[in-house]
């Protein structure tokens, strides 16, 4: 071949291919927690008024704390200082809602609870009863329809209506709460709260006369502001949010 003339600039020699680059550590995403949308431990603090034989005063609690994929709600009642009922839910916390394992109610000494595994449900009287789906107990009902409702589960709606089984001590029954009104409380605390009303159609078969109206406000995480337990139409408690704590 031939040489270049003398003097001549030689081609430059083709450059060296760049060194790969080390490809950017790709950092995981964190893993989705399924139960992030349950609210931290709660504390609902109530004024209580009502009537039985005289006028009655007192407070009550309705407190929730999850740990994990367990959870504990309970209601606490005071009236006049020497009367107390108590009710205390255990189970499970899923993402579709609450999953009660045991129930229990204390009320004058007197110690009353239903049991729940995944296929039967204990009552009082020794008694098993398939467990139906969607299952609640007299006060995971509270925390689990506030949660169903936050995140558009079941809807809350004036006109309409909610249907779940409910276990306690000696039965499971199948209630169904009207979404009857749309109103604004006057609260001691927290002011004007606006809530929805349910209130519950009577049963098929009661085994007495106790019931509980409901009052869920959007504005509070949907939380039960008012709660009204009726004992046929002599006897009444009406619990009224004073306070709400979280952490």
């Amino acid at each position: 071949a031939a040489l270049p003339p003398s003097g001549a600039t030689p081609e430059p020699l083709p450059a060296a291919p760049p060194a790969e680059q080390a490809a950017a550590p790709v950092t995981p995403a964190p893993p989705v927690d399924p139960l992030a949308g349950w609210p931290g431990d709660t504390r609902l603090s109530y004024v209580l008024t009502g009537w039985y034989r005289g006028e009655l005063q007192g407070d009550a609690r309705v407190q929730w704390q999850r740990q994990a994929g367990r959870y504990q709600v309970r209601v606490d009642i005071d009236i006049n200082t020497f009367i107390s009922l108590s009710m205390t839910s255990q189970g499970q916390v899923t993402p579709q809602g609450l999953r009660p394992s045991a129930y229990e109610e204390a009320r004058r000494g007197r110690m009353r609870a239903v049991r729940m595994n995944d296929a039967e449900v204990a009552l009082e009287d020794g008694r098993r009863l398939p467990r139906p789906d969607g299952l609640q107990d007299t006060a995971s009902q509270f925390v689990d329809l506030a949660y169903r409702f936050a995140h558009q589960l079941q809807p809350l709606q004036t006109g309409g209506q909610v249907s779940f089984w409910m276990a306690r001590p000696g039965a499971v029954d199948l209630w169904t709460y009207d979404v009857v009104q749309d109103v604004v409380l006057q609260t001691p605390r927290l002011g004007a709260v606006q809530a929805f009303h349910l209130k519950p159609r009577p049963i098929a078969n009661p085994r007495g006369n106790i019931t509980a109206e409901m009052w869920f406000a959007p504005g509070l995480q949907y939380l039960p502001v008012r709660i009204r337990i009726n004992q046929g139409s002599d006897v009444h408690l009406d619990l009224l949010v004073d306070k709400i704590e979280q952490r």
